[in-house]
């Protein structure tokens, strides 16, 4: 009698540790996925906007629009600020844009891992032309890259060849790349508004626009003040 319950307790063990087994195997695989689903649909924020200034000129009948835009690292660190003025209020960011295999992104590549991007120009289009301010040069390192050695060296790598990139889908492929192209995304930029740009990782540019906040309003804040 004890031996058959001992061999039932053993049948009953056996199971219930293939089914923990089970479970456990459906549960980290269902982490996983959810992993790969937020790599995938991830972002990061890279530059904020904010109108400064709106001056009217009575003799030539315009409206002139100054921005801040401010630019983070890689490590979210804000870069110097720069401040364009602009004859219109709907403006654009000229980018280059590369974009990795969602390989790289599922599995959270140090250097594949999202979207690159660098930003090269600030632009207004006018009923006379362009008005442009340049941001980054193609042949340069973004300066929100370098941090390390390793993603200097990859870097430059990708900006001096976009172009191959961009036309020759089989060099393209060699280093990983979806595809490589110019973006410009801009929009209205008005007062009382924060605007932030933000790189998809698998894919591109993006502006998200929201109220400041109601503190804010009609105040003044030193520099010094926010140190």
């Amino acid at each position: 009698m004890s031996k058959r319950l001992g061999v039932k307790f053993y049948i009953v063990a056996l199971l219930l540790g293939v089914v923990t087994c089970f479970v456990l195997k459906i549960y980290q695989e269902n982490q996983m996925l959810r992993k790969v689903v937020e790599r995938l649909s991830a972002d990061s924020r890279v530059a904020q906007v904010l109108v400064t200034g709106v001056q009217s000129d009575p003799e030539t009948n315009k409206t002139y629009t100054t921005i801040k835009f401010l630019e983070f690292d890689s490590r979210m660190n804000p870069l110097p600020a720069r401040y364009f003025t602009f004859s219109g209020n709907i403006i654009q960011f000229q980018s280059l844009v590369i974009r990795f295999d969602d390989y790289f992104i599922k599995q959270a590549h140090p250097l594949k891992g999202k979207s690159a991007y660098l930003f090269m120009k600030a632009f207004c289009l006018t009923d006379a032309g362009a008005e442009i301010f340049e941001i980054s040069k193609v042949n340069e390192v973004p300066s929100g890259y370098q941090v390390e050695e390793a993603g200097n060296i990859f870097e430059e790598l990708l900006w001096r060849r976009f172009w191959d990139f961009a036309l020759e889908p089989k060099e393209a492929g060699k280093m990983g790349i979806k595809n490589a192209q110019i973006e410009a995304p801009g929009s209205k930029f008005i007062p009382g508004m924060l605007y932030t740009l933000k790189i998809e990782h698998d894919g591109g540019l993006r502006i998200d626009a929201e109220a400041l906040p109601k503190i804010l309003e009609g105040e003044t804040i030193p520099a010094e003040a926010r140190k």
